[in-house]
């Protein structure tokens, strides 16, 4: 990304590249045109704070993989600078080896499994029972993948590879990482380092990444919760995982059975409650018309999911937004100063009501002034 599309010169020559070659497969009928279709001319950079775009930029780089080649070649022998000429023969000698395409194509079938699992995650109205049922499936899709999928996938490995000109090593033999010599190599062969080493290893982080964060009892809790959405004149709704919910704070909840009885009848047949959508709707209409002291247990049961961490999006958004607030002017900002700042940026449509008028006048009260602000 940086050494091709570094200047808009290199960026025109990869999209001259890309769009002859397209030319020409269409002319041979080895790709299909049609709407939507072979329009990636330019590489994509992946976001930050969305984790789901490195998916997309895996399959741009899949597209665009020959033009790049030959705009990197281009640069070799081009550039002036030394240091430019030793960055760009260092990524073409790394694009053109077997570890990067094996790589490169793990990754993208990783992500690709979990790409829908990360698109739910990113949603602001979150379906809690569906993120969880995607959970399941990227295991299952995952396990069945360390257990039957090395032979297809090592095959589409090597057919990338010969129509790429990309040499395939002999699994049977020893094992050399790129720039050490034979003396200095452990010994393993092709076939254990790229199976075991990358293909197993890689899989079994991923599981055990989302078996820590998406564990038994998370995952329990989660559905508990989701069983309070409104949507769809609560459909959701389960007494006895709500009663479980319950149960996980014995010191903060009585018995609540029979208010949750009372409750669905009530939300079911009163037009208040028809057409909501979301937890934070829900309580925020049993407050407008005094629901929350008719059902108090209720009421805490949402006020308790409403806290709980359940949405990622939400915090990877607060995180991307300490760069906007925290600058290189700001750099020795204060924690307190960093928290308020953070919070009149989160939550800016709200601050948006309050007038200028209105923030004069608290700090004016605040203590005793010389003049008036």
């Amino acid at each position: 990304m940086n050494v091709v599309g570094a200047s808009a010169k290199r960026s025109d020559i990869l999209q001259e590249k890309q769009i002859a070659r397209i030319a020409q497969a269409l002319q041979n009928e080895e790709i299909k045109s049609g709407r939507g279709l072979n329009q990636s001319t330019n590489l994509k950079r992946h976001g930050d704070t969305r984790w789901g775009s490195h998916y997309g930029t895996l399959l741009n780089l899949l597209t665009l993989y020959s033009s790049t080649i030959e705009v990197l070649e281009i640069i070799i022998d081009d550039v002036s600078s030394s240091e430019q000429r030793f960055d760009a023969t260092n990524i073409l000698l790394n694009m053109q080896s077997y570890g990067v395409a094996f790589t490169l194509h793990l990754m993208r079938s990783i992500l690709g499994i979990s790409n829908e699992l990360s698109k739910a995650l990113q949603w602001k109205d979150q379906d809690i029972a569906n993120a969880i049922s995607l959970v399941k499936i990227y295991k299952h899709r995952l396990q069945d993948m360390r257990e039957n999928g090395w032979n297809s996938f090592v095959e589409q490995v090597s057919g990338f590879c010969q129509s790429h000109s990309i040499d395939v090593p002999y699994m049977n033999e020893v094992f050399i990482p790129r720039g050490r010599s034979r003396r200095k190599t452990y010994e393993t062969t092709n076939l254990h380092h790229y199976r075991v080493e990358l293909f197993y290893s890689i899989i079994d982080m991923q599981l055990q990444e989302l078996n820590g964060r998406f564990d038994e009892v998370n995952t329990t809790l989660l559905l508990c919760i989701a069983c309070l959405c409104p949507d769809n004149l609560f459909v959701a709704f389960e007494k006895e995982k709500l009663i479980q919910l319950a149960g996980y704070y014995p010191n903060d909840f009585s018995p609540v059975d029979d208010q949750l009885q009372n409750y669905i009848i009530d939300m079911r047949t009163s037009a208040e409650f028809s057409e909501l959508k979301g937890i934070d709707n829900l309580s925020r209409r049993m407050v407008e018309i005094g629901r929350d002291r008719v059902y108090p247990l209720v009421y805490h049961l949402l006020t308790l999911s409403l806290i709980l961490p359940v949405a990622t999006a939400t915090v990877e958004r607060i995180f991307s937004g300490m760069e906007f607030v925290k600058t290189k002017l700001r750099n020795r900002i204060g924690d307190q100063w960093l928290n308020d700042s953070l919070v009149i940026y989160i939550e800016r449509e709200m601050f948006e009501c309050v007038s200028n008028e209105c923030i004069m006048q608290h700090f004016q009260h605040m203590k005793t002034r010389r003049g008036n602000l």
